[in-house]
């Protein structure tokens, strides 16, 4: 029987497979937060997040409250989701490499009222940073920590296995909102992304069912899970099947690779930048065990050709992925593209009930039905959202259609489904390491220091995270600003620091358009011709 929320997944296989393992820490887990790697079958799954449920409804969660979370790939963090949908809070996560900045504008747009973090080795400041920004708010939020440091006024929260009290909280309806997750927009700020457990279920289906995901599956998630790729793609399969989770801290290649090889990994995703190197240099993948890996998805960048064709020689499938936190989703397999050349450059038309894709030209409006003419994509179905917080509703067309604003064309029309590929991001952001970056964030607060009298920022290419982050500026006066004066002031500002720019030039002014917007593909072609010649 199909579950109608996550917990009703969650529910189903904690009581059909108990003593099964369900899911286990990184082996490095010390390295980046507190506490020995744990282990939990479904059974203490399901009793993990009851107790959590309790200790969050103590604290104030409950039904539309907003819980903020900001932890690195751990089992806490699987819990603390699951246990805000058991009580009906809204879980909020947070990528653990978002500071200040980033804290601050999304405890307020999302009306936190609790925020769960703990101590990381790898950053001291964590706390003290969590406990600053809370200060600066206008309404109290309470800090509630795991592992051994705990902030003056917060709560400590532990993993507690044991059979306790079932939680009295009312678990999220199949309607009501589980999550809100970020996406960098071209406005300048994060967009909130709300999601229901309905939402959630069509898209962990269509992954389920796409890429034949099993009971028997032992699922390796490098990906962090904050948004679509980690929770849709990977959280929600693995509560529906009740597979094995085994987490991973992005990214320790050694302890990746140890990974697949150890817990005998069925599945797992990367990115293209590194399924790249593994290819390109036989030494790496020496004395790993890939005799169980059958299916490896991979996508936020265009795929190689040879890269999926390469692993398929080495019997591993590569699944490309599009996708997006607001639902769209598209999926090429070995069943729905057979040709590992041509799987890195289409994705079928989506078949799964309900879910409608349309090519849309931007200007007219107009579908488009032919092949080799480029438009704007768009969804609509059970996968997609309801709306961006605080949204006036134009991200949806006339025909409640979510505008994606990347473009696709029909690549042919005469086979069944219908085949797309990808053409170009309509939207100005960066895609460093499989995290998107806001141009016009980036722009705006860079604008903002007092020897920049205009800049612009772009991706340029880079063999292990497909973008880096390049800005150009235009000085305010003689004074030339460097790049390390640049990442200085973006530093004092709190952002995140895989925003940080790696390369400036200065220019005189920045080229524009006869509309005055800011040419950028001749910037990325400038700097691509510098790099090839």
């Amino acid at each position: 029987m199909r579950a109608t929320t996550v917990d009703d997944a969650i529910r189903q296989v904690a009581k059909q497979w108990p003593d099964a393992l369900a899911l286990a820490d990184a082996p490095n887990r010390e390295a980046f937060f507190a506490g020995e790697p744990l282990r939990l079958t479904w059974r203490e799954v399901d009793r993990a997040v009851d107790n959590l449920a309790v200790a969050l409804t103590a604290i104030g969660a409950g039904p539309h409250v907003a819980v903020a979370v900001q932890l690195p790939n751990v089992v806490e963090l699987v819990l603390t989701i699951l246990a805000c949908g058991r009580i009906g809070a809204t879980a909020v996560p947070f990528p653990i490499q978002h500071r200040r900045h980033e804290l601050d504008y999304g405890l307020r747009a999302s009306s936190a009222r609790i925020i769960v973090t703990g101590p990381r080795p790898d950053r001291p400041d964590q706390l003290d940073t969590v406990s600053a920004v809370v200060d600066d708010l206008d309404t109290p939020v309470h800090i509630a920590t795991f592992g051994s440091a705990i902030v003056d006024t917060g709560t400590a929260l532990t993993v507690d296995t044991t059979e306790a009290a079932a939680s009295q909280g009312v678990p999220a309806g199949p309607d009501e909102v589980l999550t809100i997750c970020w996406t960098s927009g071209t406005t300048g700020t994060p967009k909130g992304v709300p999601r229901t457990p309905s939402m959630w279920l069509a898209s962990g289906y269509f992954q389920v069912d796409e890429l034949n995901l099993l009971h028997d599956d032992r699922i390796l998630c490098p990906f962090p899970l904050v948004n679509m790729a980690g929770i849709g793609g990977i959280l929600v399969p693995w509560a529906i099947v009740g597979a094995v989770l085994f987490l991973h801290q992005p990214l320790d290649l050694p302890v990746f690779l140890g990974q697949l090889t150890s817990e005998e990994i069925t599945y797992t995703v990367a990115p293209p930048a590194l399924l790249n190197m593994l290819l390109l240099d036989d030494s790496i993948l020496a004395g790993v065990d890939l005799s169980h890996l059958r299916k490896i998805t991979s996508g936020a960048a265009p795929l190689d050709p040879w890269m999926v064709q390469g692993w398929d020689e080495l019997g591993v499938e590569i699944v490309n992925a599009f996708g997006s936190n607001e639902g769209a989703a598209l999926l090429s397999t070995a069943t729905s593209v057979p040709d590992p050349k041509l799987r890195a450059r289409y994705f079928p038309r989506p078949s799964a009930e309900g879910i409608e894709v349309r090519l849309v030209d931007p200007d007219s409006e107009d579908d488009i039905n032919e092949t080799g003419r480029p438009g704007e994509l768009r969804f609509r179905g059970p996968t997609v959202f309801g709306g961006y917080l605080d949204a006036s509703g134009a991200e949806f067309d006339d025909a409640d259609f979510f505008r994606t604003g990347d473009i696709f064309e029909w690549a042919d029309t005469s086979s069944d489904p219908w085949l797309l590929r990808f053409v170009d991001r309509a939207k100005d952001i960066i895609m460093r390491g499989g995290m998107n970056i806001s141009a016009a964030e980036l722009e705006g607060l860079i604008a903002a220091h007092d020897s920049v009298a205009d800049c612009a920022a772009i991706g340029y290419r880079d063999a292990t995270l497909g973008e880096r982050v390049g800005i150009f500026v235009a000085p305010a006066g003689d004074h030339e600003p460097s790049l390390e004066t640049i990442v200085a002031h973006l530093r004092d500002m709190g952002i995140a620091s895989y925003k940080l720019p790696e390369r400036l030039e200065i220019v005189d002014a920045l080229p524009r358009n006869a509309l005055g917007k800011i040419a950028k593909n001749d910037l990325r072609d400038r700097w691509r011709t510098t790099e090839e010649n």
